[in-house]
């Protein structure tokens, strides 16, 4: 197939493209739906790439995509299965748009949550609220005895 083109956005303007040659495919029985004769293809697909080696990524993009895919990486080689379709085609497809997403999405910097604080309006409501349940409970103490 040809090269893997990951779209662009946040981390990467201009997108990657990751060369066919680094993508390494590997072709297996997959388990799943079928009548007779089931399994005699091989469909299921494992797409690796080495994040380490691979020329799509730049210095700091292979850093954060290596840091943000440990849990998922064997060394530094990223490995996507695909056996959701009956044919091998639909998986090979399939396994290369979930490897564009993880990496669009490990190569895309960290949002990072600004504090901000409660509006006049939002403090007044939780005063008044707390005004209110400090009376319903005042009110239901016992009268003086006088």
């Amino acid at each position: 197939m040809d090269n893997l083109r990951v779209p662009a956005g946040p981390g990467a303007p201009r997108g990657l493209r990751v060369p066919a040659g680094e993508l390494v495919e590997q072709f297996s029985r997959a388990s799943g739906p079928g009548g007779q004769s089931v399994n005699t293809a091989d469909s299921r697909v494992q797409l690796s790439l080495d994040l380490g080696t691979t020329s799509a990524l730049n210095e700091v993009q292979r850093e954060l995509a290596i840091y943000r895919l440990s849990e998922r990486l064997s060394g530094t080689v990223l490995t996507i299965s695909a056996s959701e379709h009956r044919s091998q085609r639909r998986n090979r497809i399939a396994a290369r748009q979930r490897l564009a997403a993880i990496l669009r999405e490990a190569v895309a910097p960290a949002v990072i949550r600004r504090p901000t604080r409660p509006t006049i309006g939002s403090r007044r409501r939780r005063l008044e609220g707390k005004r209110l349940r400090s009376e319903i409970k005042r009110t239901r103490s016992r009268p003086d005895p006088e």
